[in-house]
This record gives structure tokens, C-alpha cells and sequence, in this order.
């Protein structure tokens, strides 16, 4: 095994570099199959075969073995596999004006750290918010000038590409803010730009294959159109089915109460506002003995706790990582991990990496050379999770004890 070193600036966490850009590239070996997409293998296969078809009796060497290549491209090599996971992100809104909206459509807001996102094999978010650039019925709001409703237009999310995002969870309470029209045109710009998205009932998995390996992505929530975290059982069926057609299975789940205040693992059913917010222990537990493999969590708008459960990682939320304006980051509402997880090919742990990120002023990521929500974490899985057999050094490096 290549010997593993890690960075908190700007430069790659893990040897491995992102392949994005879909569209761009027609050889890559990035596609993408999902409730929005197609069979990856047919689709390797066809391009392979196009390519030996379209090819000369007398072409040159180079480009027979392209085609072969393309044929071949089945297998991953590599021994460990890197997938970063962060929190909330919304990119401005323009609702209920434009006032609430970034200068330069956004492109600062994750360029600080986009070479760490890009680092990974597979890249992760939650979406918070739907994408639409204009119209749609916002909920009920008494008044709007309070009223959190979060309706990123299309140039404002197209920043996730630059970033290298491969998947992420659309379910949460914010997918709702302008009814249907909000929820098809995020679902369309998704499938438009090549990013995976689950979590809604019509969508509640996704599957993106890159370099021969398949990552399933599973989301839930406790909101009207989300697959519910409180159905555990369903919740179970669902991962199991994923789990037969994936190698890597991750859930993420919006779950659990909001504020500064809400920062501990309870263990039990959490309601904020009278809603019933799930157990969110209970849930991740019982995913984990289904099939998965990755649990990454978010929701209370702060960071909590690790855990570690039959080898696999719990993150139980990664907080605000970027969110433009409209949110709360005062204190630790205002930091934010980047979480790269290292596992082997079977899903297993092997150690991660915290980046410590915060936002301020009205928000984007910048990186925190005081590493407070490394800071964070350690006490809280301490707290929280006396028993799991982690070790979160000052450097923000997650192994097993």
C-alpha cells in the first residue's frame, strides 16, 4: 500500500485526483447511473465498441489501444478508497430578492477549498434548497422578509461543478420551499449537469460508477417528499437492495434537532418544533447492518460527534459548510468539517481526515488555521461516544485506536 500523507491546506488530502466534468471528457472512465441516468457498463461497453467499429483496418497503434482500454476499464486497483463528505449547502437565494444573493454568481464561495474537494475519489454534499431561477409556489410564509425559503438560481448551484461535486442528498425540509416546480427543475439541472441526486420518493437512490468502482447513495429525511428516516425498516429494505448493485453503500441523513444547543447524540427520538426529527442513532445503526457502508449526517445546523460501528463511520452531522446569507453562523454554527473518508474496497474503515473550515461574515468556506471544529469533534465523540475505538489527533487525523 502507497503510504498516505495528508495536508490541511489547499492541496490534495490523498494522492488519488478527481475526474469531473462529465460531458467534457466522452473517454473518461466518470459515469454516472442513477435514477436519472443509464446502465454504466452497457454504456462502457458501447463506447468501447463504437470505438473498434469506427477504426480502420490500418489505424495506428494508439488509438486500437484507446478502444481496448475503454473495453477493459473494469477493474480499480487501488487498495483504498477516499470519499469526502460535507454539510449544508446553499449558494444564495434569491428569494425574497435578490439582496440575498453573492456577488460573482457565487464562484468565491467554494473556491478556498475546491482542491481539497476535487482530492477525493468521490465527493459529497446536502443540497439545501431547490434550484430555480424563478417562479414556483413558495410555502406559507406570514412574513417573507423572515421567511426561510431557499431558491438558488441555476448559475448561483452551477459552483458544485467547478468544485467536483459527484453526488448529493436532496433530502431535507428546504426541497419543499417552491412546491413542485422547485423539486422537478432541481431534480432536471441535476441530471442536466451530471451530479447524482436521492433522497425525494421519486428519486430516493442514486448510483455513480467511476474507475470501476460503483457508489450508492441512499438519503433520508423527516419532510413531506423525502424518503422518511423515521420508516427504519423501510429504511433498511432500501439500503439492502442498494447494497446488491454497489460496492461503496452511503446514507445521508437529515435528522435530529436544530441549534448550538443540540449538539449531543441523544440516543433517543429527537422533535424540534413539535416535529418528530427521528433517532438518528437508532437509524444509523440499523443502515449500517443493512449494508452501508458511509453514514454521513446533517441537519441541526451544527457538527456532532463520530462514531465508529462494525467498521464503518458514522458522522452524525457535518454542520453549515456553505451557506450564503440566510443561516446562522454565529459560534459553532459557523464551523464546519471536511470530511475525507479512507476505506477499503469492501467498505471497511481505514482512517480520515478532518479539514477544519468556518464561514464568516454572510458566509463561504474559508479554511481555519485555529482548526476549532477539529476541537469540537474531539470532545463531543468523547462525550458522546465514550466507547467507539476512535482517535481524533490535534491535526484533525481520524484512525482507529
Amino acid at each position: 500500500m502507497f503510504p498516505i500523507r495528508f495536508a490541511l491546506s489547499s492541496k490534495a488530502l490523498f494522492p488519488t485526483r478527481k475526474t469531473f466534468w462529465l460531458y467534457l471528457l466522452p473517454f473518461s472512465a466518470v459515469f454516472l447511473w442513477s435514477c436519472f441516468g443509464q446502465d454504466t457498463e452497457k454504456s462502457t461497453q458501447k463506447i468501447g465498441q463504437q470505438a473498434l467499429q469506427n477504426s480502420k483496418p490500418n489505424q495506428d497503434a494508439a488509438d486500437k489501444n484507446l478502444a481496448d482500454s475503454i473495453l477493459s476499464e473494469k477493474k480499480n486497483t487501488k487498495d483504498t478508497l477516499t470519499v469526502i463528505g460535507v454539510g449544508d449547502m446553499m449558494f444564495g437565494t434569491s428569494y425574497p430578492s435578490a439582496a440575498h444573493l453573492p456577488a460573482d454568481e457565487g464562484k468565491q464561495l467554494l473556491a478556498p477549498v475546491s482542491d481539497i474537494l476535487k482530492s477525493a475519489d468521490l465527493t459529497f454534499g446536502n443540497l439545501e434548497g431547490v434550484v430555480l431561477d424563478k417562479g414556483g409556489t413558495v410555502k406559507h410564509c406570514s412574513n417573507p422578509a423572515i421567511c426561510y425559503a431557499f431558491r438558488m438560481p441555476e448559475k448561483y448551484a452551477s459552483v458544485m461543478l467547478d468544485a467536483g461535486f459527484d453526488m448529493v442528498s436532496i433530502a431535507n425540509n428546504h426541497v419543499g420551499d417552491f412546491g413542485q416546480a422547485g423539486r422537478e427543475n432541481t431534480v432536471d439541472f441535476l441530471k442536466r449537469v451530471g451530479i447524482a441526486g436521492a433522497g425525494l420518493l421519486s428519486c430516493p437512490t442514486a448510483i455513480v460508477e467511476k474507475e470501476g468502482i460503483r457508489y450508492g447513495l441512499a438519503a433520508f429525511a423527516p419532510n413531506s417528499g423525502t424518503v422518511d428516516i423515521r420508516d427504519i425498516e423501510g429504511a433498511k429494505k432500501i439500503v439492502r437492495d442498494l447494497a446488491q448493485k454497489v460496492d461503496i453503500v452511503i446514507v445521508s441523513f437529515h435528522g435530529g434537532a436544530e441549534g448550538s444547543s443540540r449538539q449531543h447524540v441523544t440516543r433517543q427520538t429527537e422533535t424540534f418544533y413539535g416535529e418528530n426529527r427521528g433517532n438518528v442513532y437508532a437509524f444509523s445503526h440499523a443502515v449500517i447492518e443493512a449494508g452501508a457502508d458511509i453514514v454521513f449526517g446533517h441537519g441541526p445546523h451544527v457538527t456532532r460527534a463520530l462514531e465508529l460501528y462494525k467498521d464503518r463511520l458514522i458522522a452524525y452531522s457535518l454542520g453549515n459548510f456553505c451557506t450564503y446569507d440566510r443561516f446562522n453562523l454565529k459560534g459553532v454554527s459557523g464551523l464546519a468539517p471536511i470530511l475525507a473518508v479512507q476505506v477499503g474496497k469492501d467498505g471497511t474503515f481505514f482512517q480520515a481526515q478532518i479539514t477544519a473550515t468556518q464561514q464568516l461574515g454572510r458566509g463561504g468556506v474559508s479554511l481555519d488555521a485555529d482548526k476549532k471544529v477539529i476541537q469540537v469533534l474531539q470532545n463531543l465523540t468523547k462525550t458522546d461516544f465514550p466507547e467507539t475505538p476512535l482517535n481524533i489527533d490535534d491535526k484533525g487525523k481520524v484512525t482507529k485506536k
